[in-house]
């Protein structure tokens, strides 16, 4: 399966309404559930080929726009693998009509979701606008169609090549992230369609010629080789005369020739290990199976989520929570258009045996082909995947909404309908058919890839440099004729929900918002506690108390309580912020009456085994080391306490924690953290659903209104003050890394709790988004990453701005310097323009229909208004914010906020390659290792916690 994410008809949510009172505790049957999922469309050809469906949602005043073309890595001939991906970036460059950046005229109106994407099979471009700027979207994606040659330029090119060879260099310095390209090569011969991965390789990339680039374009891009979706507050009335106007006269071109891919079979199982800098070792085993239109599909996908896929699955409960040889273990099919990959991954518990790993996989595996799944393990996966489709029922496009599950099935299969086979298909899976199937494929012989603890081998880096130079005059953009882009019509308002507040029989207060476009309830079970309220000499306490909540209770083991979950089609977590610990459900609203009994029992009566406990603080030491060979997490450990000194409530985010004293928690310590912060006086109960307050209320009073605290609750207290390093640079040594990690952390002045709007809306030129000045002139001018960005996190009592840029490690100093110039120029002889305050001012009033399109939206919203001390309807008054601000306002209030001479500066990269270019930018260097960073939050001063 590879469409998760699709719709409800307006019938169904009639089917799926049956009234709390009505529900038992037997969940809806998961047939019921694949059964209501329909998404109306219609669709037209236009005379050039261009197939365009058109599905119709009211709900909010907004149309995604979503361009699928049929060309993706499988169609690059040898010599030129990548080209595709890097032909997707050259089409946000501007076209003939549209020159400069593409995300400049969407932004102005107010545009969400917008963004492009390259795989094996095709690529595509997306954006959701407010409706009154549909005709702009459609003109814009109509000129890189049909009019974008003339706007390519050698320079354009060699910018773009930058910028994806960072790409590239920012995954494979994840950890494990070689791993891609082994399991490829030992799938596929190198001469198969599928044989190289959509990134492609340095020395292609080095060797793409403009007149290579541009014959690509003339060969695949043509509107006979696209699917065009039109999904939202649209009609196909409505849409048919703008798509002829705007598409119509380009004309058709070569149709993309699809080349046979058979799934390749092994002469015989082949065995490898690679080293690379990781915390564990990873066992894995790997098939090529077939894409997603073979019979087999559906049932390796449930063979996958039974294996691995399930919080239940076999392999976890085997490997991980009875046998604890394994710190986390997944099983997974996943399938393209016309191959797939079969893939399990184990990393091993250190200290023991990968072979003893290897050989329980095989056998766990052996028994499934012998016996297959149970009934119950079928039901429990098509459960799950039908609610998760579900739960993202409301988006009409973004990464995977209705809009890209009809493009899919039209550009793959012929048939924007064919999520409703796939569906149908899964939901008639039996124990018996997924047997056949896993047998059918899962025999043939394996590709086992072994990654240990080593130094990386040889990395390809780019041979050929980006030019720095301007393009010639010969390589000026062609001027277009098509007319100016279309203006702006009247964008409607936001429809915010009204918010309601009520409380529980016991006091817990209640803030609930209702949207009925899809029935699926979610709850957010918000505690005042979060990483601010974790024991100061015990960091990692409160990560470990949330790990155990639903490893047993109330007389449920760990397996028990996952396979109820899945049996409602139920999502229950928890997390935490700087200021909140959140505990969350979300589930079909049918389901909600015995969901909310489970959910009220992890909360409340946890059992903390004993038995269970010394497991997960294995797994949570081993998520410690992770994030000790991790740029992001050595990052995340390393900032707090800089930022906001050692002793500050907020600087105890660090991470996992002390892995010294997470070793030594106990049962007691859990439970007394428990006692003290997840408890009904810290409270509150956000819910989003399509079930009326009366009802949901009535449903909470029964699970959580005769709750009550034990001991004295916990207080955090801030009154230590912050005490924030003096600045410098200090570099983390992580050896064969390809990039640098940059974070420039500013403290300040700021309280989340005050009206930061304005300088947010000023952030949005330096550092808020795509079109930033940090970010544009280090991934467009000067091609040195894929993205950097700058933003103040946001927290109750503080706001330091951070600035994050991963960068080519062999240009990590004048990265640094750059980066600080953007700061202080925009602070100071080069504030923000009457243009980007255009634009940032334009760009909020118009997006906000499209912000708060789903039920994700509103419900963080509720819950971060709460937070802040804002009015509920906090987000109805933005438009008239916006319009009431000036331009001068917005560069006093961020002057006001940053004094760039205050900014600590983090790298996290190769010290051999990086120190010498650091020690000349004018701030004292500090070497430290990664290894050294695990004994930062030990090391630092017990902060004021009661």
């Amino acid at each position: 399966m590879h469409v998760k994410v699709l719709a409800l008809s307006g019938a169904a949510l009639i089917a799926l309404g049956a009234p709390l009172a009505a529900q038992t505790a037997k969940p809806v049957p998961a047939a019921t559930l694949v059964n209501q999922v329909n998404i109306p469309y219609q669709q037209f050809t236009l005379p050039n080929g261009l197939r365009v469906i058109v599905h119709t949602d009211r709900k909010a005043p907004i149309v995604a726009v979503s361009v699928w073309y049929d060309v993706g890595a499988k169609h690059e001939p040898k010599g030129s693998t990548g080209f595709a991906h890097l032909f997707e970036h050259l089409m946000f460059n501007g076209s003939e009509n549209a020159p400069g950046d593409f995300f400049e005229p969407l932004k102005q109106v107010g545009a969400t979701d917008f963004n492009g994407t390259t795989n094996l099979d095709r690529t595509n471009y997306f954006e959701t606008v407010p409706t009154a700027g549909l005709e702009r979207a459609l003109f814009l994606e109509s000129d890189r169609m049909g009019y974008l040659l003339g706007a390519i330029t050698q320079a354009k090119l060699d910018e773009q090549r930058g910028v994806v060879q960072n790409e590239k260099r920012q995954g494979d310095n994840q950890p494990y992230g070689l791993t891609r390209y082994k399991v490829t090569e030992g799938l596929f011969p190198a001469d198969h369609p599928y044989g190289h991965d959509t990134i492609g390789s340095m020395a292609d990339l080095d060797a793409a010629s403009l007149d290579t680039v541009k014959n690509w374009f003339r060969n695949h891009y043509g509107p006979n080789n696209a699917v065009l979706v039109l999904a939202g507050d649209i009609d196909v009335a409505t849409a048919k005369p703008l798509v002829e106007k705007y598409f119509g006269a380009i004309k058709a071109g070569p149709e993309t020739v699809t080349r046979p891919a058979p799934v390749p079979t092994l002469p015989a199982p082949k065995a490898e290990t690679i080293k690379d800098r990781v915390a564990a070792v990873m066992v894995s085993r790997y098939w090529a199976i077939p894409g997603g239109d073979h019979p087999d599909a559906a049932a390796l996908d449930v063979a996958g989520a039974v294996l691995g896929g399930l919080a239940s699955s076999r392999l976890d409960n085997a490997l991980v929570k009875k046998e604890k040889l394994a710190v986390n273990v997944s099983a997974y099919a996943s399938t393209g258009a016309q191959v797939g990959t079969f893939g399990i991954r184990a990393i091993v518990r250190p200290g023991v045996d990968p072979a003893l790993v290897g050989r329980r996989i095989d056998a766990i595996l052996a028994d499934f082909l012998k016996n297959g799944p149970t009934a119950d393990e079928v039901n429990r996966v098509v459960t799950t995947q039908a609610a998760a489709t579900i739960r993202g029922l409301e988006s009409v496009g973004g990464f995977g909404g209705k809009a890209v599950a009809l493009a899919q099935g039209a550009l793959f299969y012929g048939d924007p309908g064919f999520y409703k086979k796939e569906l149908a298909v899964l939901a008639a899976q039996t124990p018996a058919s997924v047997k056949a199937a896993a047998n059918r494929w899962l025999t043939r012989p394996v590709y086992a890839l072994t990654v240990e603890q080593g130094p990386r081998g040889a990395y390809e880096e780019a041979k050929v440099p980006p030019r720095a130079d301007v393009a010639p005059a010969a390589e000026t953009p062609v001027k277009g004729t098509r007319g100016p882009i279309p203006a702006l019509g009247k964008v409607k308002g936001l429809s915010f929900p009204a918010v309601q507040r009520t409380t529980l029989r016991n006091g817990i207060e209640l803030v609930y918002a209702q949207r009925s476009a899809v029935p699926v309830t979610q709850v957010a079970l918000s505690f005042d506690a979060g990483t601010a309220a974790d024991v100061a000499d015990k960091l990692g306490t409160q990560g470990l108390t949330l790990a155990m909540l639903d490893e047993g209770a109330a007389g449920l083991d760990s397996i028990q309580i996952a396979e109820a979950k899945e049996r409602l089609g139920a999502s229950i977590g928890s997390g935490s912020s700087a200021d909140r610990t959140t505990m969350n459900l979300q589930v079909p609203s049918a389901n909600l009456a015995p969901a909310l009994d489970l959910f009220a029992k992890i909360a409340r009566e946890p059992t903390f085994s004993e038995t269970e406990l010394a497991r997960v603080k294995q797994q949570a030491l081993a998520g410690i080391a992770q994030e000790l060979t991790n740029p992001s997490g050595l990052v995340g450990r390393v900032v707090p306490p800089l930022v906001y000194g050692p002793a500050y409530p907020y600087a105890k985010a660090q991470g996992g924690g002390d892995p010294k004293a997470v070793a030594a928690l106990t049962r007691a310590d859990l439970l007394a953290f428990q006692q003290a912060w997840l408890r009904p006086d810290k409270a509150k109960l956000f819910v989003v659903s399509d079930r009326p307050l009366a009802e949901v209320k009535a449903a909470l009073d029964t699970e959580f209104g005769d709750w009550r605290g034990t001991g004295q609750a916990g207080i955090k207290d801030f009154s230590v003050g912050m005490s924030p390093a003096q600045p410098k640079i200090l570099l983390v040594d992580r050896p064969d890394s390809p990039q640098s990690m940059i974070v420039g952390a500013i403290p300040t002045g700021l309280k989340g709790t005050e009206d930061l709007l304005p300088v947010n809306t000023a952030n949005d030129a330096l550092g808020g988004g795509f079109l930033s000045r940090i970010n544009m002139d280090l991934r467009e001018t000067r091609h040195w990453s894929y993205g950097a960005r700058g933003g103040f996190q946001t927290a109750a009592e503080a706001a330091p701005y951070l600035i994050s840029a991963p960068v080519q490690a062999d240009k990590t100093g004048p990265a640094l310097a750059s980066a600080r110039e953007d700061v202080v120029a925009f602070l100071g002889k080069e504030p923000m323009t009457q243009e980007e305050f255009d634009r940032a001012i334009n760009g909020g009033i118009n997006s906000l229909p499209g912000d708060y399109e789903t039920s994700d939206a509103v419900l963080g919203a509720m819950q971060y208004n709460d937070l802040l001390k804002r009015p509920d309807d906090y987000q109805t008054t933005l438009a008239a914010r916006y319009r009431g601000m000036t331009r001068d306002q917005l560069n006093g209030a961020i002057r006001s906020a940053l004094d760039p001479k205050r900014t600590i500066w983090v790298v996290v990269g190769d010290a051999k390659q990086v120190r010498p270019q650091l020690d000349g930018l004018g701030l004292a260097v500090e070497t430290v290792s990664a290894a050294s960073v695990a004994g930062a939050a030990a090391a630092a001063p017990a902060a004021a916690a009661k």
